[in-house]
């Protein structure tokens, strides 16, 4: 147990000197001197076209027709068995007598 409690305070100091050193390097990042900004590309505008070309209008080819379906006679289900009923449980708790104390001896 004291092995896993010096690892974790040894885990608390490493990130510790961790944090101190990336606060450090942000410190120096935001001293440095500004950087030159980049210069701007213009940004040409694109031409859009102003009327949508018209596409050529197809024709489809008529559908087949659906051949005929022979007629299926119609089947009939079995009746299904009778399925016994459930017989009723008692909810009463029966009474359980209870003993008598031996007879007292003379």
């Amino acid at each position: 147990m004291a092995s896993f409690n010096c690892f974790i305070l040894a885990f608390f100091v490493s990130l510790s000197f961790l944090s101190m050193e990336v606060s450090l390097a942000a410190r120096n990042l935001l001293q440095l001197p500004s950087l030159p900004s980049a210069s701007k590309l213009p940004n040409p505008a694109p031409s859009l076209p102003t009327a949508q070309p018209s596409l050529p209008n197809p024709s489809l080819p008529p559908l087949p027709s659906l051949p005929t379906v022979a007629v299926v006679p119609k089947v009939t289900l079995p009746s299904l068995p009778n399925i016994p009923s459930i017989p009723n449980i008692t909810t009463t708790i029966p009474s359980i007598p209870f003993l008598s104390p031996p007879p007292a001896g003379n």
